[in-house]
């Protein structure tokens, strides 16, 4: 176990608990958002809206394919990233994969209190990203079961996570 790839959806805590897991295991900690838009230099917000999400899922592929080489790394993965281009299979194979699974109220709450962009919910009123989410999270959720590891994302207990990948 040298590489942990955390996944879930929007507002699951993924980049959150990657940090604290890191550091508690002594690893580094990489964010697949972080390193597109350090590598592409546009936010993914930005790049959604000037170009498209099929270019955005080619490229974040790329970007997630390129921490095989990382050593002793804990990775927060996009929303989306398990969801396309059998990105999941991959993530399986090159490392240990954790579900972070929140129901879709907390998301939608999370969603609207969060200060990053999230462009999948973008001028949503809480009603229609309550509905947008209902569907939107059921579509990703068989991707997400795939994970090798699924821990309550809600008041996520970091000792209890470390227990169980130990």
């Amino acid at each position: 176990m040298n590489r942990i790839y955390l996944v879930g959806y929007m507002g699951a805590g993924k980049t959150t608990a990657a940090k604290r897991l890191a550091h508690r295991l002594g690893w580094e900690h990489y964010d697949t958002d972080a390193l597109f838009e350090e590598k592409y230099h546009i936010s993914v917000d930005d790049f959604f809206h000037k170009y498209d999400e099929a270019l955005f899922r080619k490229l974040e592929s790329k970007i997630l394919q390129s921490t095989e080489n990382l050593e002793n790394a804990v990775i927060s993965t996009g929303g989306g990233t398990p969801c396309f281009n059998d990105n999941m299979a991959w993530m399986n194979a090159h490392g240990t994969t954790v579900f972070l699974k929140i129901s879709p109220q907390t998301a939608v709450s999370r969603i609207r209190l969060s200060k990053k962009k999230r462009p999948l919910a973008a001028g949503k009123t809480e009603t229609e990203l309550a509905a947008f989410v209902g569907k939107h999270y059921g579509s990703r959720m068989p991707f997400y079961e795939q994970a090798q590891y699924v821990v309550k994302g809600e008041d996520l207990d970091i000792e209890a996570l470390l227990a169980l990948l130990q």
